[in-house]
């Protein structure tokens, strides 16, 4: 099985990033559960906005597209930006609104049947309101949130110290990441052994 980690920060890379480190720590968890896995950092690709599978002109989505509709569990990273999830989530939430009237052959949401956990960090207050948007935005599409589905960090209000800068990962947080790979790990095998009803016919 697969999983597909999409970071959502607004810094491009090579530069550091705390949503990718927090990311890659759940990805891991995730490989000892025979899991494989990457990360794609949005920034880094032209992701126009829109709700279509392909906006045209360039737009990169469709590519991405195919490794999120490739991957079993998607991990959905964000920081916080003024309380919120970050503008390049938004956008990622509305391209993948498109798949709502997307079908498989038994007529079920082609992305029921898929795993979603989410990954919030940040310096400021936000990550339980952000976390209840993205289940709400990507149980619509599909997904299915496992048990205790959300880990997040957040730094001291008013401070500048950000995840990545932290001597060593704070214990509830190790604690909370294996815990939501090991219920992801284990949603996805049964989803894949046991999918959902298909659509009745008319």
């Amino acid at each position: 099985m697969r999983a597909l980690a999409i970071n959502c920060t607004l810094s491009p890379s090579p530069q550091p990033s705390s949503t990718a480190l927090l990311n890659s720590q759940v990805l891991a968890e995730l490989a000892s559960h025979g899991i494989t896995g990457e990360q794609i950092r949005i920034v880094d690709h032209d992701v126009r906005p829109g709700v279509l599978d392909d906006m045209g002109d360039g737009d990169e989505w469709p590519a991405l597209r195919q490794k999120v509709l490739d991957a079993d569990i998607l991990v959905f990273g964000t920081p916080t930006w003024m309380g919120h999830m970050s503008s390049v989530a938004q956008r990622v939430l509305e391209r993948l609104d498109n798949e709502i009237s997307v079908t498989d052959d038994e007529g079920r949401p082609i992305l029921a049947g898929k795993v979603a956990v989410v990954v919030v960090v940040g310096n400021e207050d936000g990550a339980h309101a952000i976390i209840a948007d993205l289940y709400q935005g990507l149980g619509d599409v599909g997904y299915t949130i496992p048990s205790q589905g959300g880990v997040y960090w957040n730094g001291e209000a008013m401070q500048t110290t950000d995840y990545k800068d932290l001597p060593q990962t704070p214990e509830k947080v190790a604690t909370t990441t294996a815990t939501l790979a090991r219920h992801a790990a284990h949603l996805a095998r049964l989803l894949a052994e046991s999918p959902y009803p298909p659509q009745p016919s008319e």
